[in-house]
């Protein structure tokens, strides 16, 4: 049987695909230990932490009030309940995050993930959510109807080479590119943005860190 060169360039394409569908994005990387004193909680800085955050059964849960103050009193930032992942920031190398979230129903206007650091704005990557659609800051859709079930998210930062590559539940979903910057960490959580619902949830679990 002969195969044109055409239907040989399709097989070829499907089989990367696949292959691309198959490797793991933790391939080749190398754990990176934390643990809960890793976790700096931000919250609003008039009220009790269990007022805006709870850790149970392994499920880290955020929420905040549109009202909320932000989280100190010299801060003119939007409001917030967050973790800032400490010891473990970077300025070189490669490195990644992974999790699982969950965002109930009605959560909008809000940032559920960082890579901050970036120069001369603040933050590499903010991940969004408005309308159950997870977005790449504004500008890119990367899930649609993301309510209501847990996704596994990856974020690669490769600092040398200024890009970033976001893959949900595996499959490579954008690969932006970096916003300068030198001193780099991740953030998880709910914080405010434009066009905020007046309660913001996301919920977290399996949270690891790793590098190459």
């Amino acid at each position: 049987m002969v195969h044109s060169s055409s239907h040989i360039l399709f097989t070829l394409f499907q089989l990367i695909v696949i292959q691309n569908h198959l490797a793991d994005p933790t391939d080749g990387f190398t754990p990176i230990p934390i643990s809960q004193s890793n976790f700096e909680i931000q919250k609003p800085y008039d009220v009790p932490v269990n007022q805006r955050y709870s850790f149970i059964d392994g499920v880290h849960k955020f929420w905040v009030f549109k009202t909320d103050k932000p989280h100190t009193t010299s801060s003119q930032t939007k409001p917030r309940s967050e973790i800032r992942i400490k010891g473990n920031d970077y300025s070189s190398g490669v490195r990644q995050f992974e999790g699982y979230f969950y965002v109930p129903s009605g959560s909008s206007g809000v940032s559920i993930m960082q890579v901050f650091g970036a120069s001369p704005s603040s933050t590499t990557l903010m991940l969004r959510v408005y309308d159950g659609t997870l977005y790449y800051y504004r500008e890119k859709v990367i899930e649609s109807n993301i309510y209501n079930r847990w996704i596994r998210l990856n974020v690669i930062h490769d600092v040398g080479a200024s890009k970033l590559k976001v893959y949900i539940n595996g499959i490579l979903k954008h690969e932006p590119l970096g916003r300068g910057g030198d001193h780099h960490y991740f953030k998880f959580g709910v914080y405010t943005q434009d066009d905020e619902s007046n309660r913001m949830e996301s919920r977290w679990r399996g949270i690891k860190l790793f590098k190459k």
